[in-house]
């Protein structure tokens, strides 16, 4: 499979490839947004989550794919720094603000700063199209987040520190989205990268929270487990589609792309969460829909 990814890269199926792929990550990222953010604390929400998908990658990195060059250990380790500081400020924004405010402002901030920095990285360049397109899409998203602010009581009394957080915590969205990028193009085997990120960035959460988990009853620690078996593999699916995408083409066309993940996050707060969508949502989801329309028709 590595080598028939690798002949896609640059190719117009390559760009169809990575058009679906990022399509399927925003879906996903928005249910492990959610996942994050339920009814259990989003620490131990994202630990369960992180601890489960290191421990199923462990195999696949030290006995299935190739072991990564030496190259590669620094920028794991780069990795693993820029991801560590992005989940504190993550788990952080989602203790404090509720899911459907703080959530499109992570979001709506990161296309922006993303295909800013694909640029300098990668040289690539947006017409003056896509530009519009990329303005629609997180005016739509940060529109959506006003909305919300103004109309959702839960949380008020920590809303302000925790819009901060999330204009923060987009920032490093698209610092990590535009250096995994650069991670997965410097090996020769996609998956090796994927396997050995999910087996490094697993460990953190977990140690941090040891205390938190001691403090809850049995009946919590197995609920918790079972949420972050599944947001592992979610977060297999989603991360490693957006990882894929960036490899295949543009590295901010498939950022754009992710952040329809917003819509979805909407719908999964009505449906899921039971926050309040209305017209006014609706119509800003639109938007959010048609820049990244735009984005793509453009390019």
């Amino acid at each position: 499979m590595s080598d028939w990814l690798r002949s896609l890269e640059g190719t117009a199926a390559g760009h169809d490839a990575a058009l679906a792929l990022a399509l399927l990550a925003a879906v996903l990222h928005a249910l492990f947004g959610a996942l994050q953010k339920g009814r259990h604390d989003p620490w131990l929400s994202r630990a369960a989550i992180d601890g489960s998908y290191a421990l199923t990658a462990a195999p696949f990195a030290l006995f299935v794919v190739p072991w990564p060059e030496p190259h590669m250990w620094p920028i794991f380790a780069g990795a693993f720094a820029i991801h560590a500081v992005y989940k504190l400020l993550q788990a952080m924004t989602y203790s404090r603000g509720a899911f459907t405010v703080v959530y499109p402002v992570v979001r709506g901030t990161g296309p922006l700063f993303t295909v800013t920095f694909a640029g300098f990285v990668f040289g690539e360049q947006f017409t003056a199209g896509q530009w519009a397109g990329v303005a629609l899409l997180s005016g739509g998203i940060l529109g959506l987040a006003l909305w919300n602010l103004v109309h959702i009581r839960a949380q008020r009394d920590t809303m302000i520190p925790a819009l901060w957080l999330a204009f923060a915590t987009g920032g490093f969205v698209a610092l990590y989205t535009t250096y995994d990028a650069y991670g997965i193009r410097a090996t020769a085997d996609p998956f090796t990268f994927l396997a050995w990120f999910f087996l490094f960035d697993g460990v953190l959460m977990p140690v941090l929270t040891v205390r938190r988990w001691c403090r809850l009853p049995r009946p919590e620690i197995t609920a918790l487990l079972q949420r972050g078996v599944l947001g592992a593999f979610v977060a297999y699916f989603s991360f490693g589609s957006v990882m894929m995408a960036t490899r295949l083409d543009k590295v901010g066309e498939a950022a754009v792309l992710r952040e329809t993940s917003t819509v979805f996050a909407a719908l999964i707060g009505w449906l899921v969460l039971g926050e309040k969508v209305g017209r006014v949502q609706f119509a800003l989801m639109a938007l959010i829909a048609a820049g990244a329309v735009i984005v793509e028709v453009m390019g």
